[in-house]
């Protein structure tokens, strides 16, 4: 991991967020690269991420790009900061059925209260499959 600006502190909370969030453990989201704004993280695809043509299911590309853009904000929060989703718009541009899928989020704007994240999820081949724009609050 690039550690970058980000703290010693941040990249623990950062790590144990990805271990308490039961649903990222069940896709099986990991981390690959943590900086001062933007995370890339990556799932294997399997069958049960899959709809019935065996296609990637759109929401495990979501719930991937959520947790994304999510991780992106938190290396930017105090210790006692907590956001949400306020919303999340995707382009779906190509349809997936195997390998490994890699989000990489970047915070786009840093506000007091709201933050604005992009984030574009990549196929095992490097081909840009989705792009996504999303809004969080802090709560």
């Amino acid at each position: 991991m690039s550690e970058g600006q980000i703290t010693a502190a941040q990249l623990r909370r950062i790590k144990k967020a990805l271990t308490t969030v039961p649903f990222a453990r069940l896709l099986g989201i990991e981390i690959e690269d943590i900086a001062s704004g933007t995370a890339t993280l990556a799932v294997n695809v399997r069958k049960e991420l899959t709809q019935n043509q065996g296609v990637v299911h759109g929401g495990a590309i979501a719930s991937l790009i959520d947790t994304a853009t999510a991780f992106a904000i938190i290396s930017l929060l105090a210790p006692r900061e907590k956001v949400t989703t306020v919303d999340l718009a995707i382009s779906f541009l190509r349809p997936v059925i195997g390998g490994r899928l890699k989000a990489v989020a970047k915070v786009v704007r840093a506000g007091r209260q709201l933050f604005v994240v992009s984030a574009e999820v990549f196929d095992k081949q490097g081909r840009l499959i989705t792009t996504a724009l999303s809004t969080y609050i802090k709560v």
